[in-house]
């Protein structure tokens, strides 16, 4: 699950929750959100909690900023679609 203290440089793992085939793939935290910072309404508090903007590894050419959302189910969102998030030591 995304926390709320999840840090710049933290690496994790990430795979979509639909998909059998889905392969999980591993990034690394570049930076970490909040609604406000994101620059939205307070409204998108009823949906998400926080965001972290995060890079695969190793990284892709052209790099891909990827952009994760805790929603307030507890679920963790990437491009609408829920992810399970495996923080790494």
């Amino acid at each position: 699950m995304l926390q709320s203290g999840i840090n710049i440089g933290q690496r994790f793992t990430f795979k979509p929750l639909s998909g059998e085939s889905a392969r999980e793939r591993q990034a690394v935290v570049t930076r970490v959100l909040s609604n406000r910072e994101e620059g939205f309404s307070t409204e998108v508090g009823f949906y998400i909690a926080n965001w972290v903007e995060a890079h695969e590894v190793p990284e892709a050419q052209p790099p891909t900023e990827l952009v994760f959302g805790r929603g307030t189910d507890g679920n963790v969102y990437l491009d609408g679609r829920a992810v399970s998030i495996n923080l790494l030591p």
